[in-house]
């Protein structure tokens, strides 16, 4: 059951990182695949690795899979950035409106990255990964993550200012 254990640590960021990769409609699909596929591949895990990076990246790929299967280019659906009860006092409905305004400008902003863009952004961001997990996860360098990762960035900041935001 030491397996089971680990699908229950690791789901929650599983099922987030197939949601940024892949069609909404897809991605709960291809985090369950993922996890079916690790553990046929678990003989294959290197003892002492960390596993999520590890699982992740199986995660990642299935998701990728499932986007160019489905030939279609849906609009991110990153549930990592739903409104989190903070342990701070409610805020203002002014403050939150104009929360909820940059929170769906900037999803608008990301949605029109290449996908490259959008997987380093949202593993930086939106995962919360290090470099070193993200370039697990993506099955790059870790100097690939650092340039992608800065290249991506600017183009945010560019198109945020297109959008006016």
């Amino acid at each position: 059951m030491a397996y089971e254990e680990l699908v229950r640590r690791c789901q929650d960021v599983a099922v987030r990182t197939a949601h940024v990769i892949a069609p909404a409609a897809d991605a709960d699909d291809a985090a369950q695949e993922a996890f079916v596929k690790a553990w046929i591949a678990l003989p294959r895990f290197r003892p002492g690795a960390p596993f999520r990076p590890w699982l992740l990246q199986i995660v990642a790929n299935e998701a990728r899979n499932r986007r160019r299967s489905a030939g279609r280019r849906e609009g991110l659906a990153i549930r990592a950035t739903a409104d989190r009860p903070s342990d701070d006092a409610a805020p203002s409905p002014e403050s939150a409106a104009l929360e909820a305004e940059r929170r769906t400008g900037l999803l608008r902003a990301v949605n029109t990255l290449r996908d490259e863009d959008r997987e380093i952004i949202a593993a930086r961001y939106f995962l919360d990964l290090s470099e070193s997990e993200a370039a697990d996860v993506l099955a790059i360098p870790r100097g690939t993550v650092k340039s992608r990762h800065s290249r991506a960035l600017g183009r945010l900041r560019a198109a945020m200012t297109e959008g006016g935001q």
